[in-house]
């Protein structure tokens, strides 16, 4: 105690979680610092780069233990002395409705501050919904709930969440202003009372009304806007009670579990299966990129968004000259969208240069191989990076299929050779998956995945095969899909059923978009056929960049229209090969769609190319438009179950006469011995 002010500290690292026993704690030492004395003001502060992280959800869906965050918020609230919050670092969730019951907020430089509950499926169920509008206004904090953003603390005092941003030492800051308090004697200021503060009821009813558009299907965001309006329409007890409610009605909602289940799943992959505990990481200064087309040109702009020099390679002048226009053009977009101001803008450009052939590589601390899909040519380029690329250098290939193992065959440094698989655009998509070869040594693994999260990545490691994770799954999912249409299904049909499940594109509408000729290039390379895309390729609808594939494009639209003579060409082709057609049904097609993936991702799991069913559902939310509050393919197949899974993919393999459908070995094991689809993943860890 210094001068009259306890200070109470938290100490519960990582990230300070309110569980049970730091909440225990806190009621203790305020109750102590309550009764005595010599006491004058109370301090709150934490050790560690994190005030509070936010409540303990791995409590979440258990029985209460006393004292619940509600019950400690309501004895700050209650105090008779002043409170004061001195906030450090990430203040999140039930921790910053706990600084809301305190009596004044000061926070440091570095602060961030949020109520993120809505990103799980809920709403703050500890006075968040109450406490933030009657302090900034409603109008102003509904989009903060909503959308579940962390505001800094120059934003955080110009919106009034904390009444002080301390450019130096926060203590000393806080101290003083929790002894003006003291001094001022009176009531003190309690949030629960500032109901004048809420604001016109008319602005925040245009902003909801607006919003409520956006949140469509989402319980959760449409629950926060009712815990909102409650603050209008009800006493403040009355309306805590209400919002209390919401959160636990809410905590039992699949959505909620499904999001929660990602939450932990996106916390998992930072541990990697086999690595040694004291494994570092190696030191990146400067990268390569291998190939100025468009994933070359995304890869440089990741590496130098993130302040990493990269020097972009090709082999000739006319193809890096048209690389780098276009990594200035979706510079410029960014400019011309006010999502980069032009300073911004010119700092990257400067941070990319263009060089030819592959010596220029000598001096980088990684390299990524961005050439297209030819196993030959990548062993040529990793063989010449052995021979130019400083000792110790990282050599990665953004390979999406091929083999990691055969390339670092090509060298004499296979330890150093793994894939980092970017997704396209690279700039903008935030799986990485980083793929480790049978010979990948751990500091060059933990590189690329310190790498990742650097570059502002999601990095999942996975391990070498055909198509590694996302695009192994995502070959089962295309090969039903035309199977479909030769069945009976137009494409509009069999993308309507995925967009109905919760993707945001259907599966030709994607590729329309991406491109026939990619996956035309592949299936030649490694000679696969696809009947209706093959003639689609052929007939020179190669998506929406010729104006026409699955769909047509009128005067260069989007949004694409169905083609009759799609549905014509579609109709030969079945004819041809023999194939009756028949009308199918919606849940026909989302299940044969859907759960040939889920198979795939039990053999996955068999053979430990991935570590855990959740790091599956990771790659999936992130890399190809999962629906997050479906949880993953994976946690989605648990919530169906194996012996359904099993039962129905076999009925589709029956009627359809398609044998690829039936279950593996693998997902026949779980559904037989009513087991979930981690059994397969401890088996093989």
């Amino acid at each position: 105690m210094e001068e009259g002010v306890a200070v109470i500290r938290i100490a519960n690292p990582p990230v300070n979680a309110l569980g049970a026993a730091v909440r225990a704690g806190l009621a203790d030492a305020l109750a102590h610092a309550t009764a005595d004395p010599e006491v004058r003001a109370i301090l709150i502060t934490a050790e560690g780069r994190t005030f509070i992280g936010g409540a303990d959800i791995t409590e979440f869906g258990k029985p209460a233990v006393p004292p619940t965050l509600p019950e400690l918020i309501a004895a700050l609230d209650a105090c008779p002395k002043p409170v004061v919050a001195a906030i450090g670092g990430a203040t999140l969730g039930g921790g910053l409705e706990m600084a809301l019951a305190c009596h004044a907020r000061v926070a440091s430089a570095d602060a961030k501050l949020g109520l993120p509950e809505v990103k799980l499926g809920l709403v703050p169920g500890a006075g968040g919904t109450q406490r933030l509008p009657r302090l900034i206004g409603a109008a102003q904090a509904l989009p903060l709930i909503l959308e579940g953003t962390a505001v800094d603390a120059a934003q955080a005092l110009r919106l009034g969440m904390v009444e002080e941003a301390s450019e130096g030492d926060l203590l000393p800051a806080a101290r003083r202003r929790a002894l003006a308090l003291a001094e001022a004697g009176g009531a003190l200021p309690r949030i629960r009372d500032r109901q004048d503060r809420l604001g016109p009821r008319e602005a925040f009813e245009a902003a909801a009304a607006a919003a409520s558009k956006r949140a469509a299907g989402n319980p959760a965001a449409l629950a926060c806007i009712d815990c909102i309006r409650a603050a209008f329409e009800k006493p403040f007890d009355a309306a805590l009670a209400f919002e209390r409610e919401t959160f636990l009605r809410l905590m039992q909602d699949e959505r909620s579990k499904a999001l929660r289940h990602v939450f932990f799943a996106e916390r998992a992959i930072a541990r990697i299966p086999g690595q040694p505990r004291d494994v570092m990481p190696r030191r990146v200064g400067r990268a390569a990129v291998v190939g100025a087309g468009t994933m070359g040109g995304g890869i440089a702009m990741v590496f130098a968004n993130a302040g990493i020099p990269v020097t972009v390679i090709e082999t000739a002048q006319e193809a890096l000259d048209r690389g780098l226009a276009r990594v200035a053009a979706n510079y410029a977009t960014s400019v011309q969208r006010g999502s980069l101001l032009p300073e911004e803008r010119d700092r990257r450009m400067a941070l990319i240069e263009g060089r030819l052939g592959l010596d220029a590589a000598a001096t980088a601390d990684v390299v990524v191989e961005a050439v297209f899909e030819d196993l030959g040519l990548k062993r040529e380029i990793f063989a010449h990076l052995d021979r130019v690329a400083r000792p110790g250098a990282l050599l990665a290939s953004n390979t999406s299929y091929l083999d990691i193992d055969a390339m670092a065959q090509a060298t004499g440094r296979p330890g150093d050779v793994l894939g980092m698989h970017f997704f396209s655009p690279a700039n903008v998509m935030k799986l990485l998956e980083v793929v480790r070869g049978a010979a990948t040594s751990p500091d060059a693994l933990a590189t690329a995945v310190e790498l990742g999260r650097r570059l502002g990545k999601v990095p999942v490691v996975v391990g070498a095969c055909h198509g590694f994770v996302g695009n192994r799954m995502l070959a089962r999912r295309t090969a039903q899909a035309e199977r479909l249409l030769l069945e009976g299904a137009a494409p509009e049909e069999v993308d309507a059923a995925l967009v109905e499940f919760g993707f945001r594109m259907g599966q030709f509408a994607m590729i329309d978009l991406a491109g026939l000729d990619i996956g035309w290039r592949v299936r030649k390379a490694t000679g696969k056929t696809a009947p209706v895309a093959d003639a689609l390729c052929e007939a020179g609808r190669l998506g929406q960049k010729a104006g026409r594939g699955y769909y047509s494009y009128p005067d260069g639209a989007r949004q694409g229209v169905p083609d009759p003579a799609v549905h014509e060409l579609i109709g030969r082709i079945a004819a041809q090969l023999g194939i009756p057609r028949r009308e199918i049904g919606r849940e026909e097609i989302t299940e044969r769609l859907i759960l040939p993936m889920i198979d795939e991702g039990a053999r996955i799991l068999e053979e430990g190319i991935a570590a855990r069913p959740g790091d599956i559902d990771v790659v999936w939310l992130n890399g190809y438009g999962w629906p997050a509050w479906r949880g993953g393919p994976m946690y989605h197949g648990d919530v169906l179950g194996a012996a359904t899974v099993a039962r129905r993919l076999e009925a589709h393999a029956e009627r359809s006469g398609d044998a690829s459908l039936r279950p593996s070995t693998a997902l026949d094991r779980l559904a037989r011995d009513g087991q979930e689809f981690g059994a397969l993943a401890r088996a093989t860890a």
